[in-house]
């Protein structure tokens, strides 16, 4: 026995055996089971298997032995099928070979064999055993039976640690996180010590509710009971800080760990793509890549995702490259994201060029190559996709026609996107709070204003934020001072407290020069705390990211920027450019206006760039808010005066200036 226990390969172990051989203690059930339990933790399951066979007459601790090891190579069939094997020679099982049973039932999942290893179990008189209940609660949970695992939880006289925790992991694993956390706190009514496992279920419940305190409380509890660098609650900490906002707290877990594994890798990455960071989750991939790290769909298309939002296409064909050299390059979920990087990047030719190289297209990758259109204003071409789409025998889902009705809502195309508005019940799909709101905006921006608020007062539903927003939004077109106050005061109820709402109104009131309406509404505003969000635009030249502001004068080369202003207005002027008169949202003297609308964060970008590149070179921008019509009409007449092709990503699409035009047509 001190051999077995000590021998670590295969070497040792066939010398051992051919001891036992030739001693005549082949038949030794005990030393035949250490054996076995010897050969399968150095992974010879082979060795494994062939020594239990030409054992004559195993008892149930052979059997035990071998089910186990197969169950935990993940071999679970073959467990399964020595379990059968086990009963047809009428051995009798004993606790040990139910929960490994179970494991293996759970980890297929194989919900009918379980079923009849219950049924196995009530027969032999384990249904009070606590460590086979426990078995049987994981059991239903992983097969999506839930309820059936509660009423197993519910049924026991004795509830361990494990018991719960199986419990709280089957409700988050079965996408009731509300539920997890009740059962956690009726745990700990009853004075339950939890163990760390318990907590990383737990923290993953608020993780999935983005429940800040909650898990800060778990947070502390940990620490006391001294579990807070247990290694699978650091990976849960990480990736419940980052989903929750608190990336620098997440990072500080993350780095705790000397070799992070794929899963921390993700929830990092995937932390700083979905809260704005896209550069640090970009650095962090290239650093994942640089140390070999085995990636996945996840690690990829978190990247793809913050590669879209820095809005770098010369990043974005890097990361395409990568992929195309990967074992990904055929993954649709990662394709998808590539369409919408690109599109996000200024380029749907590229976009589609991902589409059009993807052979199995599921109606998430046209549903996204549709949106791409609708972001870039090419409505009639989303519409042309939607009909292949349907001669392709995809059907659409209420995605797609968010996508759909977006583009004719930025196209202009009001009679088309009404008639796929009410289409959508052919595929038996209710429209949401989207659809409706698209509807409004669609009809709302051409100029339908009346029928857009008997739409709003004829919905099945009660209108939402976005309902009204979108009505907003078309009085500030519009300049409907009396719809604009009504759909604003609906905002302000269900939402006191948004900077846009109020900045809007305000500019309705300023476009309509009912200034001491925007005064009344500005000291509201500083009542409240609101201040308007800073407007900035960025531009990369040469791989690296510029940031401007209104009127900035940080840069470097500020004066030759601003000396380029200059020249770029006066060149306007002489071609026949004024200022908009509607763009001014303040009163001021006509000296003041223009250089405040020629000092936009857009028009430094475009100065910077015209700088700082050989002619011809296209410009790329990317501005947080909506551009204003003055910066509009200027920035077309820059493209021609220019002879430049400038793309121009604002709150709401693309814009792409050339030969003074725009391929919005005017319409945004």
């Amino acid at each position: 026995m001190h051999l077995i226990d000590n021998a670590i390969n295969r070497s040792h172990f066939n010398q051992v055996n051919a001891r036992v051989l030739v001693s005549g203690l082949r038949c030794h059930g005990f030393l035949v089971t250490k054996l076995v339990n010897g050969y399968a933790r150095v992974g010879e399951m082979r060795y494994a298997r062939d020594l239990f066979d030409d054992f004559p007459d195993p008892d149930v601790f052979l059997w035990n032995a071998i089910i186990r090891c197969h169950s935990r190579h993940n071999l679970f069939r073959d467990a399964l099928g020595l379990y059968s094997k086990m009963q047809l020679l009428w051995v009798s099982p004993d606790s040990f070979t139910f929960t490994c049973v179970l494991k293996a039932c759970s980890a297929l999942p194989s919900l009918e064999m379980g079923r009849r290893v219950q049924c196995q179990i009530l027969r032999r008189g384990f249904d009070s055993d606590v460590f086979v209940q426990n078995g049987l609660v994981t059991f239903y949970a992983k097969c999506g039976e839930i309820e059936l695992a509660n009423k197993v939880f519910w049924r026991l006289s004795e509830r361990t640690i494990v018991t719960w925790t199986s419990m709280i992991s089957g409700y988050v694993q079965n996408g009731q996180p509300l539920e997890a956390l009740r059962v956690y706190g009726q745990m700990r009514k009853t004075n339950m010590k939890p163990e760390w496992i318990t907590f990383v279920s737990v923290l993953k419940a608020c993780t999935d509710l983005e429940g800040l305190e909650g898990g800060e409380s778990i947070h502390g509890c940990a620490i006391k009971m001294g579990f807070e660098l247990e290694p699978d609650l650091v990976v849960a900490f990480t990736a419940f800080y980052a989903k929750c906002g608190l990336v620098t707290v997440a990072r500080l877990f993350f780095d705790l760990v000397e070799t992070p594994n794929l899963v921390l890798w993700n929830a990092m990455i995937s932390g700083y793509s979905k809260n704005g960071l896209a550069q640090e989750a970009i650095e962090l991939f290239r650093r994942m890549v640089k140390k070999n790290v085995i990636l996945d769909s996840i690690s990829v298309t978190s990247t793809i995702s913050a590669c879209g939002q820095v809005g770098s296409i010369d990043l974005a064909k890097w990361m395409d490259e990568y992929i195309a050299s990967s074992e990904f390059k055929d993954a649709v979920v990662v394709n998808t994201a590539l369409i919408d990087m690109y599109a996000k990047c200024g380029s749907i030719n590229l976009s589609r060029d991902v589409f059009n190289r993807t052979k199995d297209k599921d109606v998430v990758m046209w549903s996204a190559m549709i949106a791409a259109y609708a972001v870039h204003g090419e409505g009639q071409e989303a519409i042309d996709l939607f009909k292949a789409m349907r001669k392709a025998g995809v059907p659409p889902n209420d995605v797609t026609f968010v996508s759909l009705l977006s583009a004719c809502k930025h196209s202009g195309l009001v009679e088309d996107g009404w008639k796929l508005f009410h289409c959508m019940s052919e595929y038996s799909i209710q429209p949401r709070h989207q659809h409706y709101a698209c509807v409004v905006d669609l009809l709302g921006r051409a100029g339908y204003l009346d029928r857009a608020y008997e739409f709003i007062r004829n919905m099945p539903m009660e209108p939402g934020l976005s309902i009204w927003g979108a009505l907003l939004t078309a009085c500030k077109i519009h300049q409907h001072v009396p719809l604009g106050e009504l759909a604003a005061e609906r905002l302000f109820s269900l939402d006191p407290y948004s900077t846009g709402h109020h900045v809007q109104l305000s500019n309705i009131y300023a476009s309509a020069r009912m200034w001491d309406r925007v005064s009344k509404l500005r000291v509201l505003m500083k009542e409240k705390g609101l201040s308007k969000d800073l407007g900035y635009s960025s531009i990369e030249i040469n791989g690296k990211l510029q940031v401007f502001q209104v009127g900035d004068k940080s840069h470097p080369r500020f004066k030759e920027i601003f000396e380029e202003l200059e020249s770029l207005e006066r060149r306007l002027k002489e071609a026949g450019f004024s200022i908009d008169a509607e763009s001014v949202l303040h009163d001021l003297d006509h000296e003041e206006t223009e250089e405040t609308l020629c000092n936009h964060s857009e028009r430094i970008a475009i100065a910077y760039g015209l700088i700082s590149t050989p002619p011809g070179t296209t410009l790329r921008i990317i501005k947080n808010l909506r551009a204003c019509v003055n910066c509009h009409a200027a920035i077309k007449l820059i493209s021609k005066v220019e002879n430049r092709e400038i793309v121009v990503r604002d709150a709401n699409r693309f814009h792409h200036f050339k030969d003074g035009n725009c391929s919005c047509g005017d319409y945004w």
